[in-house]
């Protein structure tokens, strides 16, 4: 691609993004969403490959879907109360729906199905900002309206994300699909604890892009997208193999890694609100998550190629992509755990 217009691209996401973030009127907010998903439609599409533009349509038409339903829902709010303000969420049935079309904007369930689709069509950058940058605007617009959502909504979008994340990523053998399985669940554990301290929202949206930026550069500096291309990572850069399955195990929940931190957080909120029963089943949720991300640790770092070959010629490849924001993610997604006091001074 041309790199004034991917230049042009990124500088609208960040436009798309920020004008959303600086908005209280609910037009503005639905013209930002609506520059974030153009700006990605090419990025998306740019291999002409039937699958990346098979995944591009899908994105349009389920973006487009929940854009419409925003300004359906935000338009019958005005309508009843007078005011176009964010903050002045009274109508219940307005609430509900904006809640649901910004739910199937980031991907929770059950509205959940087009994401692995998508993702699995997209080169892995592209799936990096998808997985990240794309769900800054709808979040911040769901954390402003979290207060005038019933609670047990957003509940059950939380626990069923974590649960329908965790279970349908078990059987996967693609990784930008078990990605986006764990996207979903991460997303459970965000909304969950969002109307109780949306300061462990904001917590667990920054640990999850650090940890997931950290999957996605390693992945793509390996040129790995199955489970069965993990074996022979350990030929190109053994050191790569072991930092790549300590941030799978971060990604997992697993302390001393910082993925611990969020779920430790928000687990210690919910038994604070009453919700003995409700943590019990986010902590059971994240076993299986756990279980998967297991699974690619134990493809990478202990087994081999049964081909001799295959991991004895890329050894001394040198890689040309650039490292430092690998290696930034990546000390971030693993050593970020004892800073967790400072951390909560910082947020709360």
């Amino acid at each position: 691609m041309n790199p004034y217009v991917l230049m042009i691209l990124l500088s609208s996401l960040g436009l798309g993004t920020t004008l959303t973030f600086a908005s209280s009127h609910w037009l503005l907010a639905w013209m930002g969403l609506e520059i974030n998903t153009l700006a990605i439609m090419p990025l998306m599409a740019q291999h002409h490959h039937p699958r990346a533009v098979e995944a591009a349509t899908k994105y349009f038409l389920i973006q487009a879907t929940a854009a419409a339903m925003i300004l359906f829902a935000s338009t019958t709010n005005a309508w009843l109360v007078g005011d176009w303000d964010m903050n002045n969420m009274s109508s219940p049935i307005a609430s509900a729906m904006v809640i649901a079309a910004l739910a199937l904007k980031v991907g929770l369930a059950p509205m959940h199905f087009w994401m692995p689709e998508v993702m699995q069509g997209l080169d892995l950058l592209t799936g990096l900002i998808l997985s990240t940058w794309q769900k800054l605007a709808p979040l911040a617009l769901i954390i402003q309206v979290a207060q005038a959502v019933d609670p047990l909504l957003l509940t059950a979008l939380g626990l069923m994300s974590t649960l329908i994340g965790g279970w349908s990523g078990l059987n996967q053998t693609q990784l930008r699909k078990i990605l986006a399985y764990s996207s979903i669940a991460h997303m459970g554990w965000m909304i969950i604890v969002l109307q109780y301290a949306p300061q462990l929202t904001l917590l667990a949206v920054l640990t999850y892009i650090f940890m997931t930026s950290a999957a996605f550069l390693t992945l793509k500096v390996s040129s790995a997208t199955k489970i069965g291309t993990l074996a022979i990572v350990w030929s190109k850069s053994p050191i790569l193999t072991a930092t790549t399955a300590l941030v799978l195990l971060s990604l997992g929940g697993l302390p001393p890694l910082t993925g611990f931190m969020p779920k430790w957080l928000v687990l210690q909120e919910l038994a604070k609100q009453g919700l003995p029963l409700t943590a019990t089943i986010m902590a059971l949720a994240a076993l299986l998550s756990l279980y998967f991300y297991l699974r690619l640790c134990y493809a990478m770092t202990l087994t081999i190629s049964p081909n001799a070959n295959a991991s004895t010629t890329p050894w001394r490849v040198q890689t040309t992509q650039a490292s430092l924001p690998l290696a930034v993610s990546t000390m971030t997604a693993l050593g970020l755990l004892p800073m967790t006091p400072t951390i909560m001074m910082l947020v709360t």
